[in-house]
């Protein structure tokens, strides 16, 4: 597909708004670091009770302060930075793509404690997440128009470690009218399959949300 027709594609997006990358200094990665530090240390750290007042005041004041700064969908660097981990955003696992373009997608990263499961293992409810945007990006990347996730099936195959890197990469498998079928590997730097998922994708229609 062309890169052309590609954007003529992506046109046809539906009612989402048009996203393009933010052009953020360092300090924002700094900050999305900070936090997603924060995350880890919140769900895995017993401070007292006098600490725990403290911190949730000092917190509190923090959330004020953003408060004032908070701007509509699409605006927030969240998301659009795609240099960066999980690409700015703290809901997206925190990983960097290696490789995108129309041949497929590579990203590559860690499941940290904030993603604990149980028993060192990351929770089972973090894959399909993880499945799902990459499922986008390989969307966007092959030039697909902005498509909602109709279906999700994911095969579990070995425990997913915490703190250890890991390579997911998938690509589409086919196109059929508004459908686009994509399929995905998750594994370990030394090639065992942790997770594989596959997926339909189905594009929007105009003014659908």
């Amino acid at each position: 597909m062309s890169e052309q027709a590609g954007q003529d594609e992506y046109e046809h997006h539906g009612g989402f708004p048009k996203y393009v990358p933010a052009d953020v200094g360092p300090e924002f990665g700094r900050l999305v670091e900070a936090l997603r530090t924060l995350q880890d240390l919140a769900v895995s750290t017993a401070p007292t009770p006098e600490v725990t007042l403290d911190l949730a005041e000092r917190v509190e004041a923090i959330n004020e302060e953003l408060k004032s700064f908070q701007v509509p969908e699409g605006q927030s660097p969240a998301g659009r930075v795609i240099t960066l981990p999980g690409r700015g955003s703290l809901l997206m696992l925190p990983w960097t793509v290696e490789k995108f373009d129309a041949e497929g997608v590579r990203s590559r990263g860690v499941f940290r404690r904030f993603h604990l499961g149980g028993n060192g293992a990351a929770h089972g409810g973090t894959l399909p997440l993880l499945f799902d945007d990459m499922f986008g990006m390989i969307q966007h990347a092959y030039g697909r128009p902005i498509s909602r996730t109709a279906y999700l099936h994911i095969n579990y195959r070995k425990i997913t470690p915490l703190d250890t890197e890991l390579v997911i990469e998938g690509n589409v498998d086919r196109v059929e009218g508004r459908k686009t079928f994509i399929s995905a590997v998750l594994k370990d730097t030394e090639g065992n399959v942790l997770a594989d998922c596959d997926a339909l994708m189905v594009q929007l229609l105009k003014g659908q949300p």
